[in-house]
């Protein structure tokens, strides 16, 4: 170990960390504090702050929540092609733009196969280096994506032979959302992926189904391989209700997330519309989506004619107002594209509330294997109009009725998805490997 008071120095490469804003950040934050906590002494090494400006936008409050032990070393990420001030422009770019771009990016591609984020490559390197140089590193652990960090662990395994953890919060040759392969075109794209599979002292994603895809593909790495979920932050996540919805008001229920192309927001307007003509319980309901709905031909007009029966589209919203949002609800809709591989974030967030939720998404919908014990949930059984009003009366029958004793089970079956408990586990097993003298 380098440390001379006996704590190892693990090195956390994670491109995405406060104060990016993004869902993956919560992560990447929670896994640099956890480990202070378990007993390494932590070097980050991130983008510079400017990076995330105008492209994932930023949140400063996140940084103020980083462990102050933790030296956080931030580099620069250049991205050329998205600087649309001809006064930074080469002579050779204002001469031929288009031109220039290509250039540029076949350029990038052959540095690292992985657009924007691969001229990333040479300057995270000479980091990495810089870093081991004034302090020998025990352990990397890159968190993907982008997945151009996971080459840091690879060359300090290879230079130094320090085992390396791939932190999958994603897939790199697997679309989530269609369940196929993907970059088979760029044949490095495997080569690459292969040789960081072989290297790595441990592999984690954040599902089963993810992790048995990657063990039939990597086979030779199967046994290296973990599941490490996503959780909930308790800063940021609702207060649990544990009372029943008051009787004399309507229900309310709430919908909080992106709205994207593959939600099957039509099917559920046409489930709450039936839901609200034919369940008793329903009388007065309102469900209330909260979140930046996509473009999709018809659909902003369906919810539109839905609004008589109650459904309405409010919009982001802040930040500062989502546990208001969890405060005034009686139940939580969890409206998901189909995907077995698909968890969403949100869903740990929804837990803490301990609330009824209702899945409006595929049954094989990865989500369900989170859900499936848990004490207040109703799935449909299928997308049809019928199935969802049917899951929705349940839903709301259990507002009014479930007592203490269900509730109570509610929340306990939540609070064991708090994100520090689903990362103290791996995290100590890790430190325990390099406290042992692991060095692959």
């Amino acid at each position: 170990m380098s440390s001379p008071a006996g704590r190892p120095h693990v090195l956390y490469v994670a491109w995405g960390f406060p104060p990016m804003a993004g869902g993956g950040t919560y992560r990447t934050l929670a896994t640099a504090n956890t480990l202070v906590e378990v007993g390494f002494d932590v070097t980050v090494l991130t983008a510079e702050r400017a990076s995330f400006v105008g492209f994932t936008g930023v949140d400063p409050s996140l940084e103020e929540k980083i462990h102050p032990s933790i030296d956080v070393v931030r580099i620069p990420f250049e991205r050329p092609t998205a600087d649309f001030d001809v006064r930074h422009w080469p002579a050779e770019r204002i001469a031929d733009p288009k031109g220039w771009i290509e250039r540029y990016e076949q350029q990038a591609r052959a540095e690292f196969p992985e657009q924007p984020f691969g001229t990333w490559l040479t300057p995270m390197i000479a980091e990495v280096d810089r870093i081991h140089a004034r302090r020998p590193v025990d352990l990397v652990i890159g968190s993907a994506n982008p997945h151009v960090v996971l080459a840091a662990g690879d060359h300090l395994h290879r230079t130094h032979g320090v085992p390396h953890v791939i932190d999958h919060r994603d897939a790199w040759r697997l679309n989530c959302y269609l369940g196929v392969e993907v970059h088979a075109d760029e044949p490095r794209v495997a080569e690459l992926e292969t040789r960081y599979m072989e290297s790595a002292h441990r592999v984690w994603f954040v599902n089963e189904p993810i992790r048995q895809w990657h063990q039939a593909l990597y086979p030779q790495a199967a046994d290296k391989m973990r599941v490490v979920e996503n959780g909930f932050d308790p800063g940021f996540a609702p207060a649990p209700h544990t009372t029943s919805a008051p009787a004399d008001k309507p229900l309310r229920f709430a919908y909080i997330g992106t709205i994207g192309p593959r939600v099957p927001v039509e099917e559920f307007a046409m489930g709450w519309v039936e839901a609200r003509q034919r369940v008793p319980e329903l009388d007065g309901a309102q469900a209330e989506l909260f979140g930046p709905m996509s473009h999709v031909r018809g659909r902003a007009e369906l919810v539109a004619e839905a609004e008589p029966f109650g459904l309405h589209h409010r919009g982001p919203v802040a930040k500062a107002d989502v546990a208001g949002v969890y405060d005034d609800a009686d139940v939580l809709l969890l409206v998901l594209g189909a995907g077995r591989f698909v968890t969403s974030g949100k869903v740990y967030e929804y837990l803490a509330a301990g609330l009824p939720i209702v899945s409006v998404h595929e049954p094989g919908n990865g989500a369900s294997d989170i859900l499936r014990d848990y004490p207040l949930w109703f799935p449909v059984t299928d997308l049809t109009a019928g199935a969802i009003a049917d899951a929705l009366g349940a839903a709301a029958r259990a507002a009014r009725d479930a007592d203490a004793d269900l509730r109570a089970r509610a929340v306990a079956f939540g609070e064991k998805y708090e994100r520090s408990r689903q990362l103290t586990a791996p995290l100590t097993e890790l430190f325990d490997d390099v406290t042992s003298g692991v060095r692959a």
